[in-house]
């Protein structure tokens, strides 16, 4: 799904305004980091994306249709920054979710989400017995039950130690490049953003606009050690640089 913002605005009924001109083009099976200072809109821009908030001005299109405040629908998988899995429900019952809302429940594709986040073990398991990096692969697993084709993913690893984040990316690219899905990618770290996405936008601080977009030439699928090669450092500090504009 493609997602295309022209001068695109929010303001909040309290008067804050979140965004304010934002321009972006991301195209469809793509997938975009989005960096940016705190509170400079990130996740007010997601909401809006996903149709949980209405636009103040400008234009937003997901796959060539106006959003506007509609909710999420089938279309598009949405990943918060804390797992969100109820607690009395097991792993597979949580990942299942999705389906069951849809009056569609499939075993199969459960079992197949399962296996590929690496969670068949712990199907029957209850979210507490999970270590923070498995309940967020249930979380992502979740996202995905419905095939969607735009998935949105708001700090999803910003809790969890290196090594462990370090892993989900790995993971979560391998997700990317089985499924094709569009992904949007919000993230305070640098290198992440770099190692994911094929484009990185730098948000400016509120109210937030694109300040720069940086194309990310590495190709996939990309190895671990990509972090330590020249190139990839340069890119990073240049990135970085242009944060530092943006008052991170």
């Amino acid at each position: 799904m493609e997602v295309a913002a022209r001068g695109l605005d929010k303001r909040f009924s309290n008067g804050v305004e979140a965004l304010r001109g934002v321009d972006l083009a991301v195209g469809d099976g793509r997938f975009a980091s989005i960096v940016g200072p705190s509170g400079c809109g990130k996740s007010t821009l997601l909401r809006l994306v996903a149709g949980l908030e209405e636009p103040s001005g400008g234009s937003l299109a997901v796959d060539g249709r106006a959003r506007g405040a509609r909710g999420a629908g089938p279309d598009l998988g949405f990943v918060f920054q804390e797992p969100t899995l109820l607690p009395w429900r097991p792993v597979a019952r949580n990942v299942g979710l999705p389906l069951e809302l849809r009056r569609s429940p499939d075993p199969g594709r459960v079992g197949e989400l399962l296996d590929l986040v690496g969670l068949s073990e712990f199907a029957d398991a209850f979210p507490a017995q999970l270590s923070g990096g498995m309940r967020m692969r249930a979380s992502i697993a979740r996202a995905l039950a419905t095939r969607p084709r735009l998935l949105l993913l708001d700090e999803p690893f910003g809790a969890l130690d290196e090594i462990t984040r370090r892993r989900l990316n790995e993971e979560l690219l391998h997700l990317w490049q089985e499924d094709g899905w569009t992904g949007l990618f919000v993230t305070h770290n640098v290198p992440e953003a770099i190692f994911l996405g094929q484009q990185v936008l730098v948000m400016s601080a509120r109210p937030g606009r694109i300040l720069a977009e940086f194309d990310v030439p590495f190709p996939y699928p990309r190895d671990p050690l990509l972090r330590t090669a020249p190139e990839f450092i340069r890119l990073a500090g240049e990135v970085s640089g242009r944060l530092a504009e943006a008052g991170a």
